[in-house]
């Protein structure tokens, strides 16, 4: 590794007389970052609908895809444009909709100044195409000064990702992942959702069409002139890491984005609508919820999770989501009067980041969609059959000032752990601070999380949330290919201030 990562030591450095005084400094929290500029009213744009990509090709097996990286402008606050970095230039990304066995290839043309890795998160994806955070595209022009990792595959202007789509239909997402600069990326627009379906949930009789919305939210902070805030150490993106010291545990917008619209307001029908819910954020959770709430006191029926849909449907009063985390629900609108407005609001937070958007019941409708009691088939792998059990403890050192996995930071040429394919491990994670934990490449099943199954722990899952001072234990199956892939923390600061770490499935 080149000098500029090892120069991160010198928050060891800096520490050093600090404990000698007794001064050591305490762990960074995250922290609110004010706008600027004057944020919008709640509630008085339209939700915008996600355009669906289409693929340049379905010829033969496989959908082609070609998308182009680059800055753009948008129109997000009232009167102020927002300068972006976007697929195909537009914030979210373009949503591509897939089906389980066939394949999609994706072309990424970089016209950025920076280089920029691809990562489909949740996704069954071969090592050469899951973005390891060293596989850079760089610009076409050439980019000086990224580090060096002897098995790092480094590409020129553009790169082609194969997606096998080998797996069950889920919510995923796919978002940038280079190495010390995840959180400015996608904090800058680099998001976008990745659909994909399959014969089982096509057979349902859930809402669909114009009654099943996927929803990405997100905070962001504005400058006065309407460009995103943030705070870089380096505003070419050249230096690691990104974000400044002050910030390293975790950048907290003071506006709600849901599809790039401020506060958005929805008109819905008095009938069931199915909503794919991505928490896209940094660094913030939500704990969601329906105000008023409905007669029943459940705001939602949840069918799905990370890793596809749920075994059986689940009633939730509310839902935890942290960051990178997906939830496949229904709201019935039913509930509610026609010409009656229902918010879903943020109860984790109050003032601006309390509020998220507004659905108006406009009319009753026909509704023909309904829930089934057995959603869908879960394997699950017997704990009997794990062949070891790992520890790892995701904490902060108050010494280096840094993001560890096991006391280490980060190294791309260390392995920390080589399960055998096909095998099922049991791994123990513990937490210092609120850490999401999401593994590449595999799904797990939740055993125990603070003494047992959470709530918000059914069926599959790529992204566990840990509170401060919490373990929990995950059951996983490691199938589908072998190569070097990662873990770290989904706080984006956290992961890109070195809290990852390697395994190689041998």
């Amino acid at each position: 590794m080149k000098g500029s990562r090892r120069d991160w030591l010198k928050y060891g450095a800096l520490a050093a007389p600090l404990a000698a005084v007794g001064c050591i400094p305490r762990r960074p929290e995250a922290r609110l970052l004010p706008s600027l500029a004057p944020l919008p009213a709640p509630f008085e744009t339209p939700l915008r609908r996600l355009p669906v990509a289409r693929p340049i090709q379905t010829e033969g097996a496989t959908d082609a895809y070609d998308f182009t990286v680059r800055a753009a402008d948008a129109r997000i606050l009232p009167g102020l444009i927002t300068p972006i970095w976007g697929y195909d230039g537009i914030f979210p990304g373009p949503t591509i909709e897939a089906r389980r066995g066939r394949p999609v290839s994706l072309r990424l043309r970089n016209q950025l100044p920076v280089p920029i890795v691809n990562h489909l998160h949740g996704g069954r994806t071969p090592p050469e195409h899951d973005g390891y955070p060293t596989d850079l595209i760089l610009p076409a022009g050439g980019f000086a000064g990224h580090d060096h990792d002897p098995q790092a595959r480094i590409s020129a202007g553009e790169r082609e990702y194969i997606y096998p789509n080998d797996q069950r239909g889920a919510t995923l997402w796919y978002h940038d992942h280079r190495m010390d600069f995840t959180a400015a990326s996608v904090w800058r627009g680099l998001a976008g959702f990745y659909i994909l379906r399959d014969a089982n949930e096509e057979q349902m009789p859930l809402p669909r069409g114009d009654r099943e919305i996927a929803l990405m939210i997100c905070d962001r902070s504005f400058e006065a002139d309407g460009s995103f805030r943030y705070p870089l150490r380096d505003p070419l993106l050249r230096e690691p890491p990104a974000t400044t010291d002050s910030y390293m545990g975790g950048v907290l917008g003071d506006l709600i984005l849901v599809n790039g619209t401020p506060w958005p307001r929805l008109e819905v029908n008095a009938v069931r609508y199915r909503f794919r819910i991505l928490n896209a954020s940094n660094a913030r959770r939500y704990e969601l919820t329906l105000d008023p709430i409905p007669r029943g006191g459940f705001s939602f029926v949840q069918i799905g999770s990370d890793g596809g849909m749920l075994p059986a449907p689940a009633p939730q009063r509310t839902i935890r989501i942290a960051p990178a985390e997906r939830f496949d629900v229904i709201v019935d609108f039913s509930q509610f009067k026609a010409g009656s407005s229902v918010r879903l609001i943020n109860t984790a937070a109050s003032g601006s980041a309390g509020q998220i958007m507004r659905f108006d019941v406009t009319k009753n409708s026909r509704d023909e969609s309904t829930i089934p009691s057995r959603l869908g088939d879960v394997p699950n792998p017997a704990a009997e059959r794990a062949v070891t059990t790992r520890e790892f403890d995701f904490s902060f050192s108050r010494l280096s000032r840094e993001w560890l996995i096991n006391g280490k930071p980060f190294d791309p040429a260390r392995m920390d752990a080589r399960p055998k394919l096909n095998s099922v491990e049991i791994w123990r994670i513990q937490s210092d601070f609120s850490h999401p934990v999401h593994l590449h490449l595999v799904q797990f099943q939740v055993l125990e999380h603070g003494g047992r199954p959470g709530p918000f722990d059914s069926g599959w899952k790529d992204t566990i949330d840990l509170a401060p001072g919490e373990g929990a234990s995950i059951l996983i199956r490691f199938d589908g290919y072998r190569g070097r892939y990662i873990f770290h923390c989904h706080n984006l600061e956290h992961e890109d201030m070195r809290m990852m770490a390697n395994f190689e499935v041998i």
